[in-house]
């Protein structure tokens, strides 16, 4: 059975501490913005199974090598169901940029399986949701963590240990977190290459970078807990200046870190994989946010996004998924 529609929503993601060390099995926290959303609409049409998205637009057998990810989950999903001659149109219309940390591809991937479950009118559980999203994530990224999936699919920040199962960890703090597109894109790949040519030349050295950037994450969660804002800002300079020292940051990077620092922001920080991509300022109040964003704006800064740290103390739902 087929329904009119099938719709499925997920949101971008933003890593608050912990990049970079969580691929060496150290803890970070990720939280969802919820405020930047990706929706994906299923429809049925008389034949044809058709893509339209920002990405591609043309039929889903000649998708082109960077949809090549959500290709093989549809294909799994028409499998599942013994769909795969079935008619659609899927349509995916996003606020999320690529390519600067956010979870784009993790994004699409839940909101497309979301909508294709709802489409053929399935129940979809979270275990399944991540599951099918991780087929298309390890076509895009060949060996993904879980993070991007994990907090896409959620309203709930998420404490993430690689290997491990996540949990939700409840933020309700006064304050916001404002999140600005450098302009540049994130280059995950060769900053995580950095970094492990890093960890072979001096492992020592390293270890000890990692062992603090955890040490910040647990201090982070201690700070959230008990309603200290400063501390989690002074947590985001001390990771950051870490972060420059393992080579993930870059000149404008470091230029925006510094605007943010002088107007308002009581602690910045690179977000992801850095050497591009966004970086995350933490304000006390509206005043200060529209201080830090001004600022921010002076400097050239096109896209800035506001995430309230009020709102983010949701709960997962680990039964059902949505009916």
């Amino acid at each position: 059975m087929t329904l009119e529609q099938g719709i499925g929503v997920s949101n971008a993601k933003i890593i608050l501490i912990g990049e970079h060390a969580a691929v060496y099995g150290k803890p970070a926290i990720v939280v969802p913005l919820t405020a930047v959303k990706l929706t994906a609409v299923t429809t049925p049409i008389a034949q044809g199974q058709l893509i339209e998205s920002n990405y591609y637009t043309g039929p889903l057998a000649r998708a082109i090598n960077s949809f090549a990810g959500i290709k093989k989950l549809i294909q799994t999903i028409l499998e599942r169901f013994n769909q795969q001659q079935a008619n659609f149109k899927l349509t995916i219309t996003s606020q999320i940029p690529a390519e600067r940390g956010m979870g784009s591809s993790a994004a699409t991937a839940v909101a497309v399986t979301r909508s294709l479950y709802d489409f053929f009118d399935k129940k979809l559980n979270r275990a399944t949701l991540l599951e099918l999203a991780n087929v298309a994530e390890t076509v895009t990224h060949g060996a993904p963590s879980g993070m991007d999936a994990a907090t896409t699919s959620s309203t709930a920040p998420i404490w993430f240990v690689k290997g491990h199962a996540s949990y939700n960890l409840p933020i309700n703090l006064k304050g916001n977190l404002v999140i600005a597109d450098s302009g540049i894109r994130g280059q995950t790949g060769p900053a995580v290459r950095t970094v492990r040519e890093r960890m072979a030349d001096f492992p020592q050295e390293t270890s000890v970078f990692m062992n603090q950037l955890a040490e910040l994450a647990l201090s982070t969660r201690k700070a959230i807990a008990s309603q200290q804002l400063a501390q989690v800002g002074q947590n985001f300079t001390t990771a950051q200046l870490i972060l420059q020292t393992l080579g993930v940051s870059n000149e404008t990077i470091d230029h925006l870190v510094f605007v943010a620092q002088r107007n308002g922001s009581l602690g910045t920080k690179l977000t992801g994989g850095g050497r591009g991509g966004c970086i995350i300022a933490l304000t006390a109040d509206q005043a200060n946010t529209d201080r830090l964003l001004a600022a921010l704006a002076a400097e050239g800064v096109t896209q800035t996004w506001v995430q309230p740290l009020a709102h983010l103390n949701q709960t997962i739902n680990q039964e059902y998924d949505h009916d």
